[in-house]
């Protein structure tokens, strides 16, 4: 049957992370730290919405854009937490995650020879979904010595004249990274020197433990070049629930609904629901587990130092990306080792781009006594190689 299959998608590489997920939930006694997936429930105010939804009987379709009481609170709530301004009725579109609202993007806007400037490392759905659209992917590194932030000038040297896209992803997804107005506006500069439309990833911004997060569409004359994905994923703890959104200029935004439409329908209506609970009533609930995130962050990024191990400081999202090459191992040896050996999962830095070699990715969205028994046992581990 290969001879049926697309080439472009019979040639994607399946998704690193899960490769190591699935392999530790077949062993008795690992303890993960693969997956970012928050450990909490969802705030009971919402499940309860949620719940009195469907006893009421609203199980229906939406309008493909999501119901407009969530669509209004949500420009509400931008206008009031991120300074953005997008009208509810042509602006904003909720989709299946935050996934579903980057997939949507880069089919609106690819063309044929088109290409996209993707960070590296990242998070692996970019370049996949990118490569189905048709685009060429190019990769620009993000660097230690530079705290992860994207530089211009690896901009530059990645930029060919067929770029059409950029991809940005703070507070960053593997290494915690997160770039401020300042570290931004360089970027914004290039962005309209070169005529880019942005892709501007925010789906952590909500879980920034220093300084205050900058919305990209928030920068001068970035409004209109910029598509604001978010979502209630993680500061919600809403993985399981689907539900995203994307805000953008009306013809972006127009288009990428007719897809939708097409694909998808519309979001889940309880989940909706449940959302729009969360933007009125959630809010103490989501600082609750923000705080606590911040504080096993602490933890994560003490123990694995003390255990010799070069650990960036992650300022936002809910992971590390510590250095291993101490070791002498690749990353995908220390994962696939440390496994073995000590019932630990990570994911190796490489999955989410050549530039993530060196490096593993450890979720702390998981409970204090899991996070301080797994640093007992990498450090365990660790000990044996450095």
């Amino acid at each position: 049957m290969k001879n049926y299959l697309s080439p472009l998608a019979s040639g994607l590489k399946p998704s690193g992370i899960r490769k190591f997920f699935d392999l530790a939930s077949t062993m008795e006694d690992v303890i993960s730290l693969g997956v970012g997936e928050p450990d909490f429930a969802t705030p009971w105010v919402m499940r309860e919405s949620a719940i009195f939804a469907i006893e009421q009987g609203q199980t229906m379709y939406t309008s493909n854009a999501g119901l407009i009481e969530l669509r209004r609170e949500l420009s509400k709530y931008m206008a009031k937490h991120q300074g953005l301004n997008y009208s509810p009725d042509n602006e904003l579109l909720i989709t299946v995650g935050a996934s579903e609202a980057i997939d949507l993007a880069f089919r609106t806007l690819i063309s044929p020879g088109d290409a996209v400037l993707i960070p590296d490392p990242s998070f692996v759905s970019y370049g996949g979904c990118a490569e189905l659209a048709g685009a060429e992917v190019r990769y620009v590194p993000l660097r230690a010595e530079h705290d992860f932030r994207l530089q211009v000038e690896d901009l530059q040297m990645a930029y060919t004249p067929n770029c059409k896209l950029l991809v940005l992803s703070y507070p960053n997804n593997p290494t915690g990274a997160i770039m401020n107005r300042d570290d931004l506006l360089p970027i914004a500069r290039f962005v309209s020197e070169n005529d880019l439309i942005v892709i501007s990833d925010e789906i952590y911004s909500d879980l920034t433990f220093e300084g205050e997060h900058t919305a990209f569409a928030n920068l001068p004359y970035m409004r209109n070049r910029t598509l604001h994905v978010h979502g209630f994923s993680k500061a919600y703890a809403m993985t399981g629930w689907r539900i995203g959104y994307v805000a953008g200029h009306e013809d972006i935004i127009q288009v990428m609904t007719r897809i939708h439409q097409y694909t998808i329908m519309c979001a889940p209506i309880m989940a909706q629901i449940a959302a729009l609970e969360g933007l009125k009533s959630g809010e103490s609930a989501k600082k609750d587990m923000v705080m606590e995130y911040d504080r096993r962050r602490r933890i994560m990024v003490n123990g694995l130092r003390q255990m010799g191990l070069t650990c960036f400081e992650p300022l936002g999202a809910f992971y590390v990306f510590p250095d291993i090459t101490a070791t002498g191992l690749s990353s995908e040896e220390f994962a696939e080792e440390l496994l073995k050996e000590e019932k630990i999962a990570v994911v190796p830095g490489n999955a989410f781009g050549p530039a993530g070699e060196g490096h593993i990715r450890c979720s702390y969205a998981y409970s204090t006594e899991q996070l301080k028994e797994a640093l007992n046992r990498m450090a365990r581990f660790v000990s044996k190689r450095i």
